[in-house]
């Protein structure tokens, strides 16, 4: 564990203040830039970022020595940046911009076209390498017919790869996929279909640009386009491709054109409109898994000129939940017009934009969503840093607010849930630096808060939050 946070409280000035309620410290949030690309490394991420262990695992959609993109890990000190795989453009595949998925020491991708005999056949790819950047493989090679140009990244579940395609199957308006993770059993599980005299093209959604989530038998994702209104739907379909249903269908006000895909929490799907809503620059909507409940969390708010806003402006990155908890970030928009990262809680109360990008040397134009361990965010920028080429950052969250309360012969301990991965220790002492132990007490969580009683005849007189 890292040095402890420093949040103390002793039990008996709780009781001589009566009741008053203490606050421990809250520190502004800091962005550090852990890695600013350069073209022959890659360059433009597009894709969010996944943690295993210290090290972060990306891609670029461009640069790298055939400036056809590129696979990377970097640590989340910001060292040990190491190339892992250069795309040629020939049968491996090039362009990748989506998410890679980490399974043992392997990690899966897609990129979204192919170039065969110096000729581009922009079909794309389902690709395997390994961490250290050994073994690469491509496990399946798009024709068209089966879907192509795969934009987002896979869903595994056990040895099964699932995902989508943007052009290509039977209608061209895209695909839903499944392959097995050695490259075997290719299956198109729905052809995303045109219907005739509907505006937007059709009622199924067309060109899902988002990733799909897998739970039990069932798929979730969005379609960018079509739809009743042609502004895009949320679906679902199970995993050997029966029972597709459109759970919502976006009618503009209420978002248009999700690109990201979504985040599932117990019956609850997340995620973010590129456009639509009250200034038509992207929303926040949750829905039920049955499709019942549409809510629209959060509108963007409007723009003027370069996009400048308090908000941010087409979130087309995934988000993140921490608690009751959203962040996620914004392409345009922000004091600069670069970019924001945002945070929303799942009500839609106390939004907050944590980071306003300046595309000087902390990045800036976030496609990408971010990725939260502890008490920090990490994601990637596709423009700025030290050669215009895009960033890898981190951005520290506020510490969490312990607070203690009097309640008759009880004390109350809470702070917010969404602070994963702090642990509550109490100490009878603070000699020789305190005998420190974790509280074994258990934690409820009400309405966002994690709550702790103690008895007035607990011995402990210091408590603190130790974060990861």
């Amino acid at each position: 564990m890292k040095t402890s946070i420093a949040t103390l409280f002793r039990l008996l000035a709780l009781l001589v203040g009566l009741g008053l309620m203490l606050a421990g410290q809250v520190m502004a949030q800091t962005l550090t830039t852990l890695h600013s690309f350069t073209g022959r490394e890659g360059n433009y991420p597009h894709a969010a970022l996944i943690l295993s262990g210290n090290t972060l695992y990306g891609t670029t959609e461009a640069g790298g020595t055939s400036a056809k993109g590129t696979v990377f890990a970097i640590n989340t000190n910001g060292s040990g940046f190491t190339t892992l795989y250069d795309f040629t453009g020939s049968s491996d595949g090039a362009y990748p911009a989506a998410r890679l998925v980490l399974s043992d020491n392997t990690l899966y991708g897609t990129t979204q076209g192919t170039i065969v005999n110096g000729r581009s056949s922009t079909v794309g790819t389902v690709f395997a390498v390994n961490t250290d950047g050994s073994g690469f493989t491509t496990l399946y090679v798009f024709s068209g017919s089966d879907g192509a140009n795969p934009y987002a990244g896979l869903a595994l579940s056990g040895n099964t790869l699932y995902g989508t395609t943007v052009h290509g199957g039977s209608f061209d308006w895209g695909t839903v996929f499944a392959v097995n993770t050695d490259g075997s059993d290719f299956r198109t599980l729905h052809d995303f279909t045109a219907e005739d005299g509907v505006a937007g093209g059709n009622s199924d959604g067309t060109r899902p640009y988002a990733g799909l989530i897998a739970s039990s038998n069932n798929l979730y994702g969005a379609a960018t386009g079509g739809g009743s209104s042609g502004r895009g739907t949320v679906f679902t379909v199970n995993t050997d491709g029966t029972g597709f249903k459109t759970l919502h269908n976006f009618a503009g006000t209420d978002g248009a054109g999700p690109l990201a895909t979504l985040v599932l929490s117990g019956g609850t799907l997340y995620g973010t409109t590129d456009y639509g809503g009250s200034s038509d620059v992207g929303t926040v909507f949750k829905v039920n898994t049955d499709g019942t409940s549409f809510r629209t969390l959060y509108y963007t708010t409007s723009y003027t000129g370069a996009y400048l806003n308090s908000g941010g402006a087409y979130p087309e990155g995934s988000l993140v939940l921490s608690g009751n908890t959203l962040y996620g970030t914004a392409l345009l928009g922000g004091s600069s017009g670069s970019g924001t990262v945002f945070a929303v809680n799942t009500d839609g109360t106390s939004f907050t934009t944590l980071r306003n990008f300046t595309a000087q040397s902390d990045g800036g134009f976030p496609y990408a969503g971010v990725i939260l361990s502890g008490n920090t965010l990490y994601g990637a920028a596709s423009r700025g840093g030290a050669s215009g080429d895009g960033t890898v950052f981190s951005l520290s969250l506020p510490l969490p607010q312990l607070t203690i309360v009097r309640s008759e012969a009880n004390v109350i301990l809470t702070w917010p849930a969404s602070a994963t991965g702090f642990v509550l220790q109490s100490a009878n002492t603070l000699s020789n630096g305190g005998d420190w132990q974790d509280f074994p007490t258990p934690l409820i969580e009400i309405n966002g808060q994690k709550v702790i009683t103690v008895g007035m005849t607990n011995t402990a007189g210091f408590f603190r939050l130790r974060g990861p």
